[in-house]
């Protein structure tokens, strides 16, 4: 039998383009209790370290999934942010793939296998490599207009969820089924909100964000605070260089703190134990 009468559906999908083309995210971790201050906020000898202003630039952040994560459980996470200073709301649906032992070629493979090619240039691809997971995402950003210039304030869930759904791409909503994902978006519920902390500074030329995050803690009655420092290039080999590098000046200095922990994850599960079902349009998922 010839190779061609043995392609899969999977085969077929995945000759439709060129793989993507990602971009790289370098993720890693500091260690609160040593780089924040009384007020949880970056202390002054890291802001100077890399060149970042006193002030730091406020992110309001919303998830949105069922009280039973459906979307998150099928891959997928889908935000409502704004960004101190700008104009508008960004509207954020992203899926995220595995990389197996380091091989990115292969998730970009299995994205290209689901739909996601360079021929789309819609979405973006991105490696975010964490102190030792890696994880591709694909992401198609949207922008919605806002009631006021200056502030952080998100919508209210409702509206939440009737823009998402308004603007939803159709990768996303015909994921599982037809209107797979503004069926499910018309039961959710917002996850936070949370209001980042952002630094800008500099890292061998390319900006250095380091963002704190408070998250709710296990037991509901406090908050965490999860800092992260990150930049992003369009280079492999500079990627994992400068990796490298960074992860050596935070540990020289007693400021990294080894892990792998995903935000959206530890938001989903620690926001999750309180429903808001009062929220959703629907009772149940």
């Amino acid at each position: 039998m010839s190779s061609t009468a043995t392609m899969t559906v999977t085969d077929v999908k995945a000759n439709k383009g060129m793989n993507l083309v990602p971009t790289y995210e370098i993720k890693l971790q500091l260690d609160p209790t040593v780089v924040l201050d009384a007020d949880h906020k970056l202390n002054s000898t890291v802001q100077s370290t890399f060149g970042m202003p006193a002030a730091a630039t406020r992110i309001n952040v919303g998830f949105l999934d069922t009280s039973c994560t459906q979307l998150f459980e099928a891959g997928w996470c889908v935000r409502v942010r704004r960004v101190e200073g700008e104009p508008s709301l960004d509207l954020t649906y992203k899926k995220r793939f595995d990389i197996v032992v380091g091989d990115i070629d292969a998730a970009l493979t299995t994205a290209n296998a689901n739909g996601f090619n360079a021929s789309d240039k819609k979405y973006e691809a991105r490696v975010e490599c964490r102190h030792k997971k890696q994880t591709l995402t694909v992401r198609r950003i949207k922008e919605a207009a806002t009631s006021d210039d200056t502030g952080v304030d998100l919508p209210s869930t409702r509206d939440s969820r009737r823009l998402l759904r308004e603007e939803a791409p159709e990768r996303f909503d015909n994921w599982g089924c037809k209107k797979w994902g503004t069926a499910i978006l018309a039961a959710a519920r917002i996850f936070g909100p949370v209001m980042v902390r952002r630094s800008i500074g500099d890292w061998k030329g390319m900006k250095l964000y380091v963002e704190v995050w408070p998250i709710l803690d296990a037991e509901g009655t406090g908050l965490d605070y999860i800092v992260e420092a990150s930049f992003k290039t369009d280079n492999r080999a500079t990627a994992a260089a400068e990796q490298t590098r960074l992860q050596e000046v935070l540990m020289s200095k007693g400021w990294f703190l080894a892990g792998d922990m995903s935000k959206t994850q530890l938001i989903m599960e620690r926001y999750g134990c309180y429903p808001g079902l009062e929220n959703t349009d629907l009772k149940e998922c």
